[in-house]
């Protein structure tokens, strides 16, 4: 989706690398490629042949990751005094069907869709690694900056973990990163001090007793009932055991037993998502939910067996780094493209690399100004104002010049 690109807004004149016309261009190709063949996490790798190419065309020295998929990419000379500023993208897709029916650019691939906008931030960083490897070679470049191209986003804990076992943080002393927000207009950022995703964990379990008629439940486990009580009670226990500030939350997304109307079964499944706001009630939440489970299982003589899959703790953003953001978006488009963004619910492996060295994420509007159709993420009608583009990059490169210059 694409709309006649805005003119600038009034920013610091004297400010380089903004987008040329010819890159805008360019880009936009790039990432109707992307979206046309989107790949799962940890399968990246058409996208990551793709970014090397094009990275090498500019002179580059891009390096694939250890996994196979993803890279990262030092622009500028190191003199090892300082440590570098990264910019980071998600590459992976989702596995849900591109249903847009009127696009020239939609899906090719069956049931793969770039449904969370990893293709928008892939090109974002692409684009302005091209720019800061341009100003580079004419002297403007005054610190080197580092593109980090994550695969496996999607893929619980996310793919950050291994990419900085793998080394991707190595010399680097703060790191930023954009997603896109449906709720946000195209040419405009939000951003926030603090937590602003949640964290996000997996939770399996397995209720097992003795099952029986139902005309007698009183000589059986009665697990259907048991599983039940586990739904409806633990969430409601959960939030009364921790400050209700921090929003821990239990929410189920599949329940599964039995076969037969009058058959008490031996053997319950369910599953679903913790979610919570603060990051210490985060690393007390396994505790938690397995004692409240545990309590109302033995309430109904079920044993329980829980699986507790950790995800991703909530992206914390360092308030300096925040506000180098802000600056740099001042400085292309004025204090006016800025709103302040509330803490969303959703995860994002992103918060790794703050548990490292301190960084920000910017919510990037894809939304084009004036529409009000729905086109929310993790959807298959998901689709992004390619302005969009223009604005990450520039962002991003105003950043890195102002990064070298504090």
């Amino acid at each position: 989706m694409s709309r006649e690109s805005e003119a600038d807004l009034p920013g610091e004149p004297s400010l380089p690398g903004a987008l040329p016309e010819a890159l805008r261009a360019e880009l936009v190709a790039f990432r109707r490629d992307l979206h046309m063949h989107p790949e799962l996490g940890n399968q990246e790798f058409r996208t990551t042949a793709a970014l090397k190419a094009r990275l090498e065309q500019a002179g580059l020295k891009p390096h694939v990751l250890d996994t196979g998929t993803g890279l990262i990419c030092d622009i500028g000379d190191r003199d090892g005094a300082r440590p570098m500023l990264a910019l980071r993208a998600d590459i992976d897709a989702l596995p849900i069907p591109d249903t847009k029916t009127e696009c020239a650019y939609r899906s090719t691939v069956p049931d793969r869709a770039h449904a969370c906008g990893h293709d928008i931030h892939t090109t974002v960083v692409l684009g302005a690694g091209l720019v800061l490897a341009e100003l580079h070679r004419e002297g403007q470049l005054k610190h080197p900056v580092r593109l980090i191209f994550q695969p496996a986003e999607e893929v619980l804990p996310g793919g950050a973990p291994d990419a900085i076992e793998s080394g991707v943080l190595d010399g680097v002393g703060r790191i930023v990163g954009v997603h896109c927000d449906p709720k946000v207009d195209a040419g405009r950022i939000g951003l926030r001090h603090g937590a602003i995703t949640s964290a996000c964990d997996r939770l399996e379990v397995s209720l097992d007793g003795a099952g029986g008629h139902t005309a007698r439940p009183h000589l059986t486990t009665d697990l259907v009932t048991a599983a039940a009580r586990v739904v409806t009670d633990v969430p409601a226990l959960v939030a009364r055991r921790v400050d209700a500030r921090s929003g821990l939350a239990v929410t189920w997304g599949r329940i599964e037993s039995g076969h037969a109307c009058n058959v008490i079964p031996q053997h319950a499944e369910l599953s679903g998502t913790v979610r919570c706001l603060d990051l210490d009630a985060w690393r007390a939440a396994p505790d938690v939910v397995h004692a409240a489970i545990d309590e109302i299982a033995n309430l109904y003589r079920a044993k329980s067996e829980i699986n507790y899959i950790r995800g991703v703790p909530p992206v914390v953003n360092d308030p300096a780094v925040t506000d180098l953001l802000r600056d740099a978006m001042t400085a292309r488009r004025g204090a006016h493209s800025i709103e302040d963004t509330e803490q969303s619910l959703g995860g994002e492996d992103f918060s790794w690399y703050l548990e490292h060295v301190p960084g920000a994420m910017a919510r990037l509007g894809v939304r084009t100004p004036g529409d009000r159709t729905t086109r929310d993420l993790h959807r298959g009608d998901f689709d992004a104002d390619e302005y969009a583009i223009t604005v990450g990059v520039e962002m991003f490169t105003a950043a890195a010049l102002l990064d070298a210059a504090g």
